[in-house]
């Protein structure tokens, strides 16, 4: 378990569901022994999986101690607080949530959108000089990190300006000095990346869920303190970066000849790029990329079917004097520079490929399902995959089933019994010959291969009472020295899926109980002849003839019961 990247798995609580692999869009998940882990150089910690896995199993590193500790020191800490944190925090004011990490130890609180607004200013200006034709937002660092992996040719594209956070750490080091600890707390899981890269700028990096923890430990209720003021002004048009298109709003009016257009989502972001052609219309084209759907307000920790975007919408429109960040008044730089990072490209030849695909039971193209179901999109993906040792057969449900039912139907073929299964509706869903034999239809089975749909009262009359009630009950019953036809059966129905089906194991016992009748009779004749004799020699030295009878009928009988054991 990897602890000191932004997103890891705790493998005890993975669950072999394959869901963050179907939801990862950088496929960043190793499968091993059916458990997941992120792959750290393939993941960009958009936080997608931490929101999917149904087990809990993936998790955001919570970096709480590193916090404790800082705030157990003298140093001077700022907050800078996410415009989403309407989201996470309904009903609190941005002045109550100063007041209540005041009361944590921080020196001070302000917005991170105080420099979304210096960034946006900075990319207008940026825009009017630029001769790029595509314009790309450094905003989102998951964003950034995927494009300098994954599409490394657009890196040149980015904007070379700092994210918001990183330009109000600045803000806040030359308002307060460069000794000032500025601590990020958001929604989001990459912001720890931009951290852990620039920690003399951005000292930590925590979510809202662990400033939650905190306040909880310290028994503090934000939405029940009284208001502080904040230690610069409150954020204006720059709260707007917290939803999609956000961004883009606090550059209207401004470069005309620019085209400003919105993604969210990587899987858009790359279908977007992918599908640019380098050609360059009449105006510049500004893309506002953000990896979470709908914009931050989706954030990895924000609690599903909040309607963040609406409260942020509200929160913002109390300000009647907002204007276009390109008009204000900004000074200092917000200069970032980026690098291609391209991952290194794993490609495998078509032998190899068709070699995978067959150890997956997929020997045409026919075969090739590309259900999705592995978390692949097709099964070559997911050949590609199991080459690169990222994924394992087992993750093939296809695979899966089609091995157990072969494995299942050896089984039941082989088993000396007679062995049966019924549905819900008493009806057979599978059998051997065996059964059929016993059922007198082996020509039937010997003819369409199987007794599917025929009712198991047809079949093994006086029983079906029995797979009902195991149908509805669960459990196992069982019966010993049965008539069936002509036979003698010990027959143990068992729950195979409770109120599904049930199966069944009927041996024929006929044989043995023959030849213990034949044995049981033999011995009733010796007993007959030994009591004559008994009865000779008791009346000679007057022993009672009938307690004699009767103790060696009861020897004769226990006989019998044990089968001659």
């Amino acid at each position: 378990m990897i602890t000191t990247t932004p997103v890891y798995t705790i493998e005890n609580e993975c669950q072999d569901c394959y869901k963050c692999v179907r939801h990862c869009h950088c496929k960043a998940i190793r499968i091993v022994h059916g458990k997941a882990s992120v792959i750290p150089e393939n993941c960009v910690s958009c936080g997608e999986c931490v929101k999917v896995c149904p087990s809990h199993a993936k998790k955001i590193r919570r970096d709480l101690p590193r916090l404790q500790q800082l705030l157990g020191t003298n140093a001077k800490l700022y907050a800078s607080i996410a415009p989403s944190f309407t989201a996470y925090f309904p009903g609190t004011t941005i002045g109550q949530l100063a007041t209540a990490l005041k009361k944590l130890g921080f020196a001070g609180v302000a917005e991170t959108a105080i420099g979304a607004q210096a960034v946006s200013h900075q990319t207008a200006e940026f825009l009017k000089k630029t001769d790029l034709g595509l314009a790309i937002s450094s905003a989102c660092p998951a964003c950034v990190d995927y494009i300098r992996k994954y599409l490394p040719q657009y890196t040149e594209n980015i904007t070379p300006l700092y994210s918001p956070i990183l330009a109000h750490c600045r803000i806040l080091k030359e308002q307060f000095g460069e000794d000032a600890k500025v601590i990020f707390i958001g929604p989001c899981a990459a912001k720890k990346n931009e951290a852990d890269r620039n920690p003399d700028i951005l000292s930590l990096a925590i979510t809202f869920a662990v400033l939650e923890e905190l306040l909880d430990e310290n028994g503090i209720v934000p939405a029940a303190l009284e208001e502080s003021p904040l230690i610069t002004e409150s954020a204006e048009e720059g709260r707007f970066y917290a939803i999609e298109g956000g961004m883009n709003d606090t550059l209207r009016d401004e470069n005309v000849d620019v085209r400003y257009i919105s993604v969210s989502g990587l899987d858009n972001l790359d279908r977007i790029l992918r599908s640019y052609n380098g050609t360059r219309g009449k105006r510049k084209l500004f893309l506002e990329a953000l990896a979470c759907p709908g914009g931050c307000i989706n954030g990895p920790v924000i609690p599903a079917g909040f309607a963040g975007s609406l409260d942020v919408i509200a929160e913002t429109d109390k300000i009647s004097t907002m204007e276009p960040s390109s008009k204000r008044n900004v000074t200092g730089s917000f200069v970032g520079n980026f690098k291609a990072e391209p991952l290194p490209e794993n490609r495998h030849s078509e032998r190899e490929l068709t070699i995978a695909l067959t150890k997956v039971g997929k020997y045409s193209q026919e075969d090739e399902l590309n259900c999705g179901a592995c978390g692949y999109s097709t099964c070559r993906e997911f050949a590609a995959a199991l080459l690169s040792q990222k994924a394992e057969a087992a993750m093939c449900h296809t695979y899966l089933r089609k091995n157990f039912e072969r494995t299942s139907s050896a089984l039941i073929r082989f088993i000396p019994a007679a062995v049966v299964m019924v549905d819900e509706n008493l009806e057979i869903c599978e059998c051997n010959r065996n059964f059929a034999a016993m059922s007198e239809m082996t020509e039937v089975y010997d003819t369409i291969g199987n007794l599917n749909s025929i009712p198991i009262d047809s079949t093994l009359p006086g029983f079906s009472d029995l797979f009902a009630s195991v149908i509805s009950n669960g459990g196992e019953i069982e019966k010993f020295n049965q008539k069936f036809n002509d036979k003698i059966v010990n027959i143990s129905v068992f729950s195979i899926a409770r109120g599904k089906s049930a199966g069944a194991v009927i041996q024929d016992i006929t044989k043995n109980e023959l030849q213990r009748e034949q044995i049981a009779e033999k011995a009733r004749e010796v007993i007959r002849k030994n009591v004559l004799t008994v009865q000779q020699v008791a009346r000679l030295f007057g022993e009672h003839v009938a307690d004699t009878e009767i103790l060696l009928n009861e020897i004769a009988g226990t006989y019998e019961r044990r089968g001659g054991k």
